[in-house]
């Protein structure tokens, strides 16, 4: 349930709602906004409404019959803007994420991360731990990936972004990188989801390959339900029945997901279609859409890429597609 204070609560009455409502086993999720502070009451018990609402401070209570409580506009009816390195993502920004599919040497990484940093991109992107369909595909550098990632980005003074794919990774991660991505494939590892809760950096959830909007709302609601308030959503494309692209980019998610939350919801046009030709329009049409952020591949040299090089748009492709977006996103009155 929701419990919105009256405008002129201060602190004390605050805290004693908050403490009142744990004290009824529930977990208390505290949303300050311009004229009134909302408290988000969590948990499965049973209790009369009536008797929060006779609190002193309290305005009106209101019961959430959605299974996301903390992800939901009723709880923060304002945009979520997460901000990296000056990058915003919501809130009317769109954030641009650029780099390889995945780390394969430095000279590789530092020579894209050089030409997207002229570009104006400030998030580097780049797998260090690849989750695979087959066990013969390149599986990444490990660690080192992450080295080579955090170096070259401080060379050019850009935020990173990488694929976090168990628990126990979780502290190197936070060593090396800005953003932690949970990948399609992890979106209902509750384990993952319930210990990304507990950090204090931006998670990057990706919608699952067959996922419901509710079901990936509620993955995020898993992190938030940690204390983790700090979550972008990304849509990747769903799998569906046709075959001629990777997978079929879901537009219509990003106007429902904003509709009803408050979250920032980003489009991956890479791995969406998983064709090179296709990333641009498909990156106009998220814009278009009103996407708060991109997520795209870029490659040096997209022919001798060790994953995914005919999804990746060579610099040159990059740079002309950020300027087309810049101009397109000035319809829409946001700005990158």
């Amino acid at each position: 349930m929701l419990i919105v204070m009256q405008p002129q609560a201060d602190e004390e009455k605050i805290q004693k709602v908050i403490d009142f409502i744990k004290q009824k086993g529930f977990d208390a999720h505290v949303s300050r906004g311009a004229d009134h502070t909302v408290i988000g009451a969590v948990g499965r018990k049973v209790i009369d409404k009536r008797d929060i609402e006779l609190l002193d401070g309290v305005k009106e209570v209101i019961r959430i019959t959605s299974p996301y409580k903390l992800v939901s506009r009723v709880f923060k009816p304002q945009d979520t803007i997460i901000e990296v390195k000056g990058v915003k993502f919501g809130g009317g920004y769109i954030g641009m994420i650029a780099g390889p599919c995945t780390v394969e040497t430095y000279d590789q990484m530092d020579i894209t991360a050089e030409k997207l940093s002229k570009c104006g991109v400030k998030v580097l992107r780049g797998g260090a731990f690849k989750p695979r369909t087959s066990p013969y595909a390149f599986q990444g550098l490990g660690e080192e990936g992450l080295k080579i990632l955090r170096e070259v980005a401080d060379k050019y003074d850009m935020a990173v972004t990488s694929e976090v794919m168990e628990v126990n990774q979780i502290p190197l991660f936070l060593k090396y990188v800005d953003i932690l991505q949970v990948g399609a494939r992890n979106m209902q590892n509750f384990n993952l989801l319930k210990s990304l809760g507990e950090i204090r950096k931006p998670v990057l959830l990706k919608r699952g390959l067959s996922a419901t909007i509710e079901e990936w709302l509620m993955s995020a609601e898993y992190i938030m339900a940690g204390g983790n308030r700090e979550v972008i959503l990304c849509e990747r494309g769903i799998r569906t029945f046709e075959h001629i692209t990777r997978n079929t980019l879901d537009i219509s998610a990003i106007p429902v997901v904003q509709k009803i939350s408050h979250l920032p919801i980003v489009v991956d046009p890479s791995h969406a279609t998983g064709l090179r030709d296709k990333v641009a329009p498909m990156s106009k049409a998220a814009v278009a859409a009103g996407a708060d952020g991109l997520i795209i591949e870029v490659h040096h040299s997209p022919e001798t890429a060790l994953c995914d090089g005919a999804q990746s748009l060579y610099p040159e492709e990059f740079a002309e597609l950020f300027e087309d977006l810049k101009t397109l996103a000035r319809v829409v009155k946001k700005s990158f």
